[in-house]
């Protein structure tokens, strides 16, 4: 039975459905303190697999640790009852696949952070013992430029007989690695495959093994090689490594972070180590690890929220003040020069603010905001009469003051 759009889930409020995919449905909801969370409501036929729900309840001990900022965490998780579910971080943005089907492959920093950003989650991930297994476009998501991976852990948790019979997709053709497509184990090698051909697709925009049925693109995946016509040339060696057939040749997630230049996060716990623990003991079907790490979530939110108003401040004020000096230098040139410089003071304190905390965009922003507002200043001076720039001003006060009024 499907979930309804709207209504409670334990604690949870839900709002809205924002898809589904082999293993449940995600809903958009509230948590008990007014936080957005993506909830995964399973599927009736995956609730009702007890090996696999055994499973998850042992692999989500692990899963709610892992943490970095590219990452969608797992909050909480509820495996009793008729509706068991996992919560997670709700990152509020797009799939890559849909980003690259509206606007093309990504070139120059956005493929840069692209790479580094899953390179780095695939380490965080690997690093606590946990393998991925369905890594690919679907599975990213795309906030502001950076990228943003989902389900990590759940189709390897929720790989069991029952489950495949309900046809719950364990991975997608194009994106599994060779070894998996033959009846192979799923390792932290068969990731790498994955984040390879995903970096394939997103620069070039097509899939490095075409399109097609599901066997016959899982026949090209094991027998003929990946198609790299249109990837640049800084990344091809890499994704050429990590599309290799055996997965003793293919780099680990760690070595890619230090190849494209991204941090390595601290080593989590040793698989091997959390395998030999003691799996006698009673799975833990329900566990709430409380607002800790909503509360780190919410403030990265906010973080990045703060930043994107003071670089909105940064050039909303500079055209502001370059229009103003401009307009009234005819008539009042010390104005004009207060003007400038007021908002040079203000940018060079900004400056000194990112000097102190080691942000080096930060700082070269703020400069880059004060020269373009004094270059402003001169073109506007060059090219309008001072009765243009003057009507052009009392525009701009009207709309911003309209503006003010509607907020």
């Amino acid at each position: 039975m499907s979930v309804p759009t709207a209504g409670q889930l334990g604690p949870y409020r839900l709002l809205s459905r924002l898809g589904a995919g082999g293993f449940g449905e995600v809903h958009l909801a509230l948590d008990p303190d007014g936080h957005t969370v993506a909830v995964k409501v399973l599927h009736p036929h995956v609730a009702a697999d007890e090996v696999a729900l055994a499973r998850l309840a042992r692999e989500v001990e692990t899963m709610r640790r892992v943490r970095g900022p590219h990452i969608a965490e797992v909050l909480d998780a509820s495996l009793t009852g008729t509706r068991p579910y996992l919560v997670t971080r709700y990152v509020q943005g797009r799939p890559l696949g849909v980003v690259l089907a509206t606007g093309g492959p990504l070139r120059g920093e956005e493929l840069t952070r692209l790479a580094r950003g899953l390179a780095e989650a695939l380490a965080s991930i690997h690093g606590a013992g946990i393998v991925h297994r369905d890594l690919k476009p679907a599975n990213v998501i795309l906030s502001d430029g950076e990228p943003y991976l989902i389900d990590f852990g759940i189709a390897l948790a929720l790989d069991s007989a029952a489950v495949t019979a309900s046809n719950a997709v364990l991975g997608t053709p194009g994106y599994l690695a060779p070894e998996v497509l033959q009846g192979g184990e799923a390792s932290p090698a068969a990731d790498v495959f994955a984040w390879g051909a995903t970096m394939a697709y997103a620069a070039s925009g097509r899939p490095p093994y075409g399109t097609g049925p599901a066997p016959a693109v899982a026949y090209r995946v094991v027998h003929q090689e990946p198609d790299l016509a249109d990837v640049p040339a800084w990344l091809m060696p890499l994704l050429d490594e990590c599309l290799r057939t055996g997965p003793a040749g293919r780099p680990t997630a760690e070595q890619i972070c230090v190849r494209l230049g991204a941090s390595v996060p601290p080593a989590m716990v040793p698989h091997a180590r959390r395998r030999a623990a003691d799996l006698s003991e009673p799975p833990t079907e329900q566990w709430r690890p409380g607002k800790r790490a909503l509360a780190g979530a919410v403030d990265d939110a906010r973080e990045r929220h703060r930043e994107k108003v003071r670089k909105r401040w940064v050039v909303g004020t500079g055209v502001v003040a370059g229009l103003v000096a401009a307009a009234v230098r005819q008539y009042i040139p010390e104005m004009s020069l207060l003007v400038l410089a007021a908002y040079g003071v203000g940018v060079l304190v900004d400056a000194g603010l990112g000097v102190a905390a080691r942000a080096r965009a930060r700082v070269v922003f703020d400069l880059a905001g004060g020269v373009g507002s004094v270059g402003l200043y001169a073109a506007l001076v060059a090219v309008f009469s001072p009765g243009t720039l003057l009507l052009a001003l009392a525009t701009v006060l009207v709309v911003l003051v309209m503006v003010a009024v509607a907020s």
